[in-house]
Order: C-alpha cells, then sequence, then structure tokens
C-alpha cells in the first residue's frame, strides 16, 4: 500500500464481491503532485484494487503480468472514493469526491479508466479550472452521474428490502454538505429520479446501511453523532 505525509484524500472503502474478492479503493491525497499517480500503473494511488482473500492478486486482474504494472489494479482514474457497493445484480458502483460541481456516480467496470485528472466536471475548489482536464476523452470512463452543485456524498447502500417495496432497487447516498440522505432511482444502468431525505435534520450524514429487518440505518457526522433507524409507521 502507498505511504505519503498528507491529510486528505485517503479513499479506503472495501467491499467484497460476489466473486469473494476483495474490492479497496484508495485516494490520490489530494496534492496537486500526486494527483498523476491516479493514472499510473505503478502506484496504487488513485485506484480501485482487488485481490484474494488471502492478499494475492488474481490473475485476472486486468493488469497482472503487465511489465511495470501493479497486479492488484482493478480500475484507475479515481479521486476520493467515498462508498463502494454492489447492486442486486452483482454490479459495482462507487460515489466518489469530486471537485467543486463534480461529486461522481461510477459504474466500476474491469480495467476501465475512469479519468482523474485529466478527465473532470466542476473546477479547483479555488475557482479556477483544473489545469489539464476536460470532461471528456476518448478512452476515458464517464460518471454515470454527477452533482453540481456537489453534496459531499458519503456511504451507499443499495435497498433491497421488504419494509420499503416502492425503494426496492433504489441506492442511498449519505450527504456531507447537504447533510440529509438522497435517494437515486436506476434504471439499468442509468439513474431516472433524485430525491432528498432529512434534509430538516441539520446533520451530516456519514453512511447507511440496510439491517436485516429492511430498515435502513444511518450514522451522523457530528461532535454528537448520532444513529438513526429508519422503519415504517406501525
Amino acid at each position: 500500500m502507498p505511504t505519503y505525509d498528507g491529510n486528505k484524500h485517503f479513499g479506503s472503502r472495501l467491499a467484497l464481491g460476489p466473486d469473494q474478492m476483495l474490492y479497496i479503493a484508495l485516494g490520490e491525497r489530494s496534492d496537486a503532485p500526486m494527483r498523476p499517480q491516479a493514472q499510473q500503473l505503478d502506484s496504487h494511488m488513485g485506484k480501485i484494487l482487488r485481490i484474494r482473500p488471502d492478499g494475492s492478486a488474481p490473475t485476472d486482474n486486468p493488469f497482472a503480468g503487465q511489465p511495470n504494472a501493479l497486479p492488484e489494479i482493478w480500475t484507475l482514474g479515481h479521486r476520493n472514493v467515498q462508498a463502494a457497493a454492489f447492486d442486486p445484480q452483482g454490479r459495482f458502483w462507487v460515489v466518489e469526491h469530486g471537485t467543486r460541481g463534480g461529486d461522481e456516480l461510477n459504474l466500476i467496470q474491469k480495467g476501465k479508466n475512469y479519468g482523474w485528472p485529466l478527465v473532470a466536471y466542476g473546477e479547483e475548489y479555488f475557482g479556477l479550472p483544473i489545469r489539464g482536464a476536460v470532461t471528456d476523452r476518448p478512452g476515458f470512463e464517464q460518471p454515470r452521474y454527477y452533482w453540481d452543485p456537489v453534496i459531499a456524498p458519503s456511504g451507499a447502500q443499495f435497498y433491497t428490502g421488504d419494509a420499503f417495496p416502492a425503494w426496492r432497487g433504489s441506492l442511498f447516498v449519505g450527504s456531507l454538505k447537504e447533510k440529509r440522505l438522497v435517494r437515486l432511482t436506476l434504471e439499468n444502468d442509468r439513474v431516472t429520479g433524485e430525491e432528498h431525505l432529512l434534509a430538516d435534520r441539520g446533520q451530516r450524514v456519514r453512511d447507511v446501511r440496510q439491517g436485516p429487518d429492511g430498515a435502513l440505518y444511518l450514522v451522523t457526522d457530528e461532535a454528537n453523532g448520532e444513529l438513526w433507524k429508519i422503519a415504517p409507521r406501525r
């Protein structure tokens, strides 16, 4: 794993896939000199890795056996992944903190390049364009959805329970900046709707999980953080 003396963009989200492989999302550490490593196959920074439970790299990883490439790499070009989740069909999704006007929802596919810092929406948080970046280039994946203005997405959960039948198949995403829970409706791999919930509570939603009872459980990211349960009224 990479080491760097910085305090931003750690990423570090984990997801166990239906293939029983462990997927690990790592940030690019934010600082301008480090950003190019998100495009370099000899660095773990700005990547999603795929490893076996024993820590070894599967031989069917896309860059296994390629000279000067780390065999654990599954995808590249990531900025700061905040959540990783598999949908009921076994597809792998992540949400990422982007620049100002560029938070992303990405559908992760083997060997694909998700662009950062060469392809991005939005601008730097200090107001200038992202140096060298455009919103589209051949050979790079587009986000399936992006937020402008940003919501600072956090944890995410596909809903598969019975407590809320109308929500089944929705992707729930916590929001730190907007302090709410976001529900995305999807058709195949396209977002068709966005609903904001719990905005009146005024707390940063750090993570969301579905319980075995079909309820949703949320953790807030405040000085006096809280655990919330969302369940049907009895």
